[in-house]
């Protein structure tokens, strides 16, 4: 507990600019210190993107799904500052960007709001926009989940459905269920040989599903991997990378109850942090 706390404060501090560079060295070779296991390797420090302007949080799903995997989580404040998100960059060695709002059409993929669009918060959205580029130019590993993956869509040229139910009419699955988040609601057919293939060792299983957006025309560089039984987009990655990619559905409110369909999700994340390093 004691470490957990030392490290989100380390990275709060960070983030928010509270110390100086040569103070971030040190907190650098602090944080190194304090995810020794025991046989003296470090574990992999996963960035988890805060979903709250007002406070440095994320769901707790998240954690524990990385806490299984043998990560060490720590979330990430929304800063706007590029010089503060670098220096957090520094010291994770990868990031995972979490649900929430809708992303504002205008300013992520040039079209006007459509009625049915939700809650929009532009500084997440810069934020998240910012670190997804960032992370990925560093070459860390990145993976997107539900607004997660729209974003990384949108952060690389691509565009999304605004509202499935009114923008696409083919569409016949209830893609924002009522039901607890640890169990899957509709299947998905997944690509062979793909990343998520490759993770959950199968070709088809069933997702929860809790949104209203969707990724439409995929950024230059991404391929689709996975689809619903309806067409929407349920998986991307980076064509030329083992280590960036995006999921519709969350896989952490599986793993977190303990179920281990999904866990290899998180065991490639922080396999690929641990190469990465």
């Amino acid at each position: 507990m004691k470490r957990a706390i030392f490290l989100l404060a380390a990275i709060v501090a960070i983030a928010m600019g509270t110390i100086d560079a040569q103070a971030q060295k040190k907190v650098k070779g602090s944080v190194e210190k304090a995810t020794q296991t025991e046989c003296c390797e470090r574990m992999p420090i996963i960035g988890v993107s805060a979903s709250e302007t007002d406070a440095a949080s994320a769901p707790i799903t998240y954690v524990r799904a990385i806490k299984r995997a043998g990560g060490v989580p720590v979330v990430i404040p929304i800063t706007t500052d590029k010089a503060q998100i670098e220096a957090v960059l520094e010291v994770v060695d990868a990031v995972v960007m979490t649900g929430g709002e809708d992303i504002d059409p205008l300013k992520g993929y040039g079209e006007e709001p459509l009625r049915a669009l939700g809650e929009i918060v532009p500084e997440r959205d810069e934020f998240d926009i910012m670190l997804i580029r960032m992370a990925v130019a560093k070459g860390l590993p990145v993976l997107g989940i539900c607004r997660g993956e729209q974003l990384m869509n949108v952060a690389f040229g691509g565009t999304l459905y605004q509202d499935i139910p009114s923008q696409v009419p083919t569409s016949y699955i209830k893609h924002s269920q009522k039901a607890p988040r640890n169990y899957g609601t509709h299947t998905i057919d997944i690509e062979e040989g793909s990343l998520l293939n490759k993770q959950l060792g199968v070709k088809s299983i069933a997702v929860n599903s809790y949104h209203h957006q969707a990724v439409k025309d995929v950024a230059p560089g991404f391929k689709v991997t996975a689809y619903s039984k309806d067409g929407i987009v349920e998986a991307i990655e980076k064509i030329d990378s083992d280590c960036v990619w995006g999921l519709q559905f969350h896989p952490e409110g599986f793993v977190s109850m303990g179920d281990d369909s999904f866990l290899g999700i998180f065991k490639h994340l922080v396999e690929k942090a641990k190469e990465k390093r």
